[in-house]
């Protein structure tokens, strides 16, 4: 299987980046140190706005012209998800609770949320008040998420402690999900973007953000 094809690898505004979405204009990026979001303009690689989250920012969607967040809070890192316009900050009254307060990651395929459960191996696909539509299961551990054109595409890993994680494609759309592997990413990898043209991750632990070649 090949390798992804790395084009940019750059410093983060902030340590530990864990969360990533792109909104058509600004990558966003949720730290788990500083507990913000930040969105950063791609092209000159610098802060245009930036939030304090009411929990930690695990993952996060584009919903509209607005962000959903999983935030995880308190002693048990309970997760939420939780509303977040940019330019007028998160509405903490309009949390939903994640299924068994479980979650990191997030698509959103222009209708539904999907959510992934990290140990549970599997994406959730939620109704509007965090109900569960149906459970897609995934070929192991996810920690990254992004939907394009209906297609989910994770971050996977079979051990989170070695440095080999996968692109993996699962198409749901028919009564039985089809999953394939498109690459191998030779790094602890966190969360997926795509701006149109290639994807977006985290190298967490090198507080960088990385941008790969579209392999499909």
């Amino acid at each position: 299987m090949i390798r992804i094809e790395e084009v940019r690898r750059l410093p983060s505004p902030a340590p530990r980046p864990q969360a990533l979405a792109y909104d058509g204009t600004y990558l966003w990026m949720g730290s788990v140190t500083t507990g913000r979001l930040y969105a950063i303009d791609p092209l000159h690689w610098t802060v245009h706005e930036e939030a304090q989250a009411p929990g930690l920012p695990w993952g996060m969607t584009v919903v509209g012209e607005e962000l959903r967040v999983v935030c995880g809070f308190g002693e048990n890192d309970d997760r939420y998800i939780c509303r977040f316009i940019p330019g007028h900050g998160f509405k903490e009254n309009e949390r939903i609770a994640c299924p068994d307060f479980t979650g990191s990651q997030l698509g959103y395929d222009g209708e539904m949320l999907f959510l992934s459960q990290f140990y549970n191996s599997r994406v959730l696909e939620l109704d509007a008040r965090g109900g569960i539509v149906r459970s897609i299961p995934a070929p192991r551990q996810i920690c990254g998420q992004t939907i394009l054109d209906g297609t989910i595409y994770l971050l996977t890993t079979d051990d989170e402690t070695k440095p080999e994680y996968f692109l993996t494609q699962i198409d749901a759309r028919g009564t039985v999900p089809r999953t394939r592997d498109l690459a191998v990413i030779p790094f602890h990898a966190r969360s997926l973007a795509f701006d149109g043209l290639r994807f977006w991750t985290n190298h967490r632990e090198a507080h960088e953000i990385v941008a790969f070649v579209d392999p499909r």
